[in-house]
């Protein structure tokens, strides 16, 4: 099969990205390793120009970016389906797939299936984010949706959440997690654990639950002085332009005294340093207030480290509490507080969580397992 991912996510060496960049990346690599044909089409939001590249024989086009104000949205789509026509006529297109919102002008090819993966979309998240529903995305959702032939959920969660707003027109629905790449993701006893070290992976941003964490250090540090807070990931931006670390130093370091002292922004890291650092760390803590699954919490699980996750959203589907991982309250500081402390005082009991939640992602997350069933999906919508 031919599959072309529409996304403007895939990674480029040198810039940051998100989880679903690093999920395109991994899954489209296993499917040239199975043997399929893969390409990316999205608008280049790394360089702003054209730019073609072969990775691995995955074809990757960045389109250059159409700024016309008031229709961006409809050059930009125009672009995407002109380059979509000269691939299929190339090389024939069995599966398009993309997120919640990139099907609404996409022009449909009478040969292609297209499918529709669930990342989380603006009805998805405006809710959880008490934001309103912009008539736009809303009206741009929903025509997608209306013109997808199937569609994979990241989790059970996404599933539910979504089907309140969004209606899946009984077209063919799954669950299909996203896969871990066990290859990178291992335990590296060779690299030295730093005693309490505390380490956060995401965007820098409301959503992830960073401020919460970040108020809990306080109340850390009154049992262990020595915490470390490290936090990697890139910087979010508010519509004005400012930059959420900004506000955070502004707005939140203020009211935690010289605790920010025991805090550290590292910024984006490629994956194989942030592996390098997990297993550096003596907890990794991820208290998104919402998810739709989220990459990081697996990721540090398959290295057998001690995760502290969210007890909303998808949390408890991938973390059974004090077996396989902590779940906290996200909204409540002092509970990520006690969970943080309850972990450095219990080593022992960590140790074995921590090898138990290997295992559940060894069994749940695994990338051949996963591969094998999105394949399976596509051929039952393609046939």
């Amino acid at each position: 099969m031919h599959i072309c991912f529409i996304t403007n996510e895939y990674p480029k060496e040198g810039f940051p990205h998100g989880g679903v960049g690093t999920f395109v990346h991994t899954i489209s690599h296993k499917l040239i390793e199975y043997g399929h044909q893969v390409s990316i089409i999205g608008i280049n939001v790394y360089t702003k120009k054209n730019e073609y590249e072969n990775e691995n024989d995955i074809e990757i086009y960045r389109l250059k970016p159409k700024k016309i104000k008031g229709l961006t949205w409809l050059f930009n789509n125009k672009s995407i389906n002109s380059k979509l026509s000269q691939v299929n006529a190339l090389r024939p297109i069995d599966i398009i797939e993309t997120a919640e919102l990139g099907m609404a002008f996409i022009k449909k090819i009478p040969t292609v299936k297209y499918v529709i993966r669930l990342h989380g979309g603006h009805h998805f998240f405006a809710e959880s984010e008490n934001r309103k529903v912009s008539w736009w995305k809303s009206f741009q959702e929903k025509r997608s949706f209306k013109r997808a032939d199937g569609f994979i959920a990241v989790s059970k969660y996404v599933k539910t959440h979504t089907e309140k707003f969004l209606s899946y027109n009984n077209k063919p629905l799954e669950v299909i997690r996203y896969p871990i790449n066990l290859n990178l993701f291992i335990p590296r006893p060779e690299i030295q654990i730093k005693k309490s070290t505390v380490l956060f992976a995401g965007t820098i941003c409301a959503k992830k639950g960073i401020d919460q964490l970040i108020r809990a250090i306080p109340k850390v540090i009154e049992s262990n002085k020595d915490i470390q807070l490290n936090i990697y990931g890139r910087d979010w931006f508010f519509p004005n332009g400012k930059s959420y670390i900004e506000y955070i130093k502004e707005s939140i370091f203020p009211e935690i005294g010289n605790a920010v002292n025991n805090i550290h922004f590292k910024g984006a890291v490629p994956l194989d340093v942030l592996a390098k650092n997990y297993a550096a760390s003596e907890i990794c803590v991820f208290p998104s207030l919402m998810e739709t699954q989220g990459l990081v919490a697996p990721e540090a699980m398959a290295m057998e480290k001690l995760v502290v996750f969210s007890n909303c959203g998808p949390g408890p589907e991938t973390i059974e509490h004090k077996k396989t991982g902590l779940l906290c309250d996200p909204y409540n500081p002092n509970d990520i507080a006690e969970k943080i402390i309850w972990a450095l005082k219990h080593k022992k009991e960590t140790k074995e969580i921590a090898k138990e939640g290997r295992k559940f992602v060894e069994e749940i997350f695994n990338i051949d397992t996963i591969t094998n069933t999105n394949i399976n999906f596509y051929y039952k919508i393609k046939n």
